[in-house]
């Protein structure tokens, strides 16, 4: 099986800022917007670097997405940076109608997703963003691994013509993606191949997926590990081509079981192979306040989880 290695943990949020550094350098039609949260976004070198092309809109998130979706209409590229939950929740109205269903070409950065925001609490840890963004027309909906496939998708999306919702998070998370793998958006990556079972994790539930087929490993299982870091327009192919060795999947996301990259499988398999699935995800809640270690085992988002849900799924085959 092969090997993915931490090479130095970081935050997903600080590859978005040297994205976004970089962009500012090789794109001058590339804007940033924060909603008064340049440290958490890790806006700080853009902003120095390109003060005219920065704009501090502060605690108004829906004149953020306002502002964006105006400035596409003079041939900018617009980053909108803040937390998810402010990011989706506090502005789906803005993002419906002058976005999504207005084809801007409008990029949404959100960080601080998920359960790991920690000790924030419930308030402000989105666990349904995914499903907001996914469920608009024309939505590219991207969640990243680790930090450089982050950076790497935050340059990936400047060149894409369209609405995009980008979701990282808060916490320092191993390292582990190549920093020179493509990033192609809608492209799945098969990071271990296996002939058992199919696990398909995104965002910090990737490397948590790799760890588990170890363990799998060990026990005499075969697991295939597919990195799914864009789940709309999701990669069928890649998944169904898997399937056809493993007839099993187990999904994991740091996310509601409800709307999520699990169900986006589930209309998958319906639809042309009906098999086994077992979900690694928040079953329908919402968070609380604690550490991010407390609050992945706790919600069951961790390597164990998938090892306990692969045993289960296959015992359905």
């Amino acid at each position: 099986m092969k090997k993915y290695t931490n090479t130095g943990s970081k935050d997903t949020r600080s590859g978005f800022g040297a994205g976004m550094t970089e962009l500012g350098q090789k794109n001058e039609n590339v804007v940033a917007l924060c909603a008064d949260l340049i440290g958490s976004l890790k806006f700080d070198d853009f902003k120095k670097n390109h003060p005219e092309r920065f704009f501090q809109i502060g605690i108004a998130e829906a004149n953020m997405i306002g502002i964006a979706a105006g400035l596409t209409v003079g041939g900018k590229i617009p980053f909108t940076g803040t937390f998810a939950n402010f990011s989706t929740g506090r502005v789906y109205d803005q993002i419906r109608q002058s976005v999504a269903y207005s084809e801007k070409n409008v990029k949404i950065c959100a960080s601080h997703a998920g359960l790991t925001l920690g000790e924030d609490g419930a308030t402000h840890q989105i666990l349904e963003d995914i499903g907001l963004m996914k469920m608009l027309p024309g939505m590219t909906v991207i969640n990243t691994c680790d930090y450089n496939q982050t950076k790497a998708a935050t340059l990936a999306i400047a060149d894409h013509h369209g609405p995009v919702y980008l979701r990282f998070g808060r916490p320092v998370v191993p390292n582990f993606m190549p920093a020179d793998e493509p990033f192609v958006i809608g492209k799945a990556i098969v990071l271990t191949e296996g002939s058992d079972v199919t696990i398909v994790a995104t965002g910090h539930l990737v490397w948590e997926a790799l760890i588990a087929a170890e363990a799998l490993e060990a026990q005499g299982i075969s697991a295939e590990v597919i990195n799914i870091h864009t789940i709309k327009p999701l990669d069928e192919e890649a998944i169904l081509k898997s399937l056809e060795k493993t007839k099993c999947i187990v999904t994991a996301e740091e996310h509601n079981i409800l709307g999520g990259l699990g169900e986006s499988i589930s209309r998958v398999l319906a639809l042309n192979s009906p098999l086994p699935q077992e979900f690694v995800a928040v079953n329908d809640s919402f968070g609380e306040s604690g550490t991010p270690e407390q609050l992945m085992d706790k919600y069951k988002l961790n390597n164990q989880a998938i090892v306990e849900a692969v045993e289960r799924v296959m015992k359905r085959k």
